[in-house]
């Protein structure tokens, strides 16, 4: 699954490649990006809570979702950054719901997708992303470290995710000043919190910290919070919730 979606990512990172000159101009003329860095890491567990229509471990979640109305509950709940899946053949997703969403909310916004080229960084800041992820198991560590000078050069932040404490060291290596580690296998899709518990140990002192996957209660966030993490990533629990607002806030609520 993993290489089917790596695959379609290098068809559009290739599409993106072809325009990034257009990118570079309307990401020019963008207003200056909101700080996601900053939003993540004030005192307290914050939460980045994401618009997901579907994946490939779950199916559909919720086909007909609206992700403005959904990012502005999240946003009532308290929610620290909206990430926004951008991924069309596999999650749903389009760059058009992450730029509707940045309009109409007042916290910073997240690209999330599968990164590969330079290009598709400009394409996300033209559409008013104010932060991109980098996945380490996608990526070499020249790309890696190529890509995060290109996203520090625009002015937006990056999330470089790990899956593993050894991808936790290459993420540390490649200067990276935000790390997330996905509690979700990329080869399985299964998720389990004690990989990201078991990480936390070899995280440097100095980057900003998120848990990944899999934290759908009070329970996970504490864990999360326990293991030391500055912030968590919440997707598929808050679009299933009925109240997702209220969801929000008690997670924040987790100390």
């Amino acid at each position: 699954m993993l290489e089917k979606i790596l695959e379609a990512a290098d068809r559009r990172a290739a599409t993106a490649d072809v325009n990034h000159d257009a990118f570079v101009t309307a990401a020019g003329l963008s207003e200056p990006a909101r700080p996601f860095a900053t939003a993540i890491s004030s005192p307290g567990l914050s939460v980045i809570a994401e618009i997901k229509r579907r994946s490939p471990s779950a199916g559909d979640i919720d086909r007909d979702l609206d992700p403005v109305a959904t990012a502005l509950r999240y946003e009532a709940g308290g929610a620290d950054a909206i990430s926004v899946l951008t991924e069309p053949h596999f999650f749903g997703g389009s760059l058009a719901d992450m730029a509707e969403v940045k309009e109409a909310v007042s916290v910073p916004v997240l690209r999330k997708d599968f990164t590969r080229s330079a290009a598709q960084i400009w394409e996300a800041r033209a559409a008013g992303a104010d932060a991109v992820l980098l996945i380490v198991a996608t990526l070499s560590e020249e790309q890696l470290v190529r890509l995060l000078d290109v996203a520090r050069d625009i002015g937006i932040d990056a999330i470089v995710e790990a899956h593993s404490t050894a991808e936790v060291a290459v993420a540390d290596a490649s200067g990276a000043t935000i790390i997330g580690v996905n509690n979700r296998d990329l080869a399985t899709f299964i998720t389990d919190l004690s990989v990201a518990e078991q990480a936390a140990t070899f995280l440097p002192d100095h980057v900003i910290t998120i848990g990944e996957s899999g934290v759908s209660d009070v329970e996970g966030a504490a864990r999360m919070a326990s293991a030391g993490y500055d912030a968590i990533l919440v997707g598929e629990a808050l679009v299933r919730s009925e109240d997702p607002a209220s969801l929000v806030a008690l997670l924040k609520g987790v100390t």
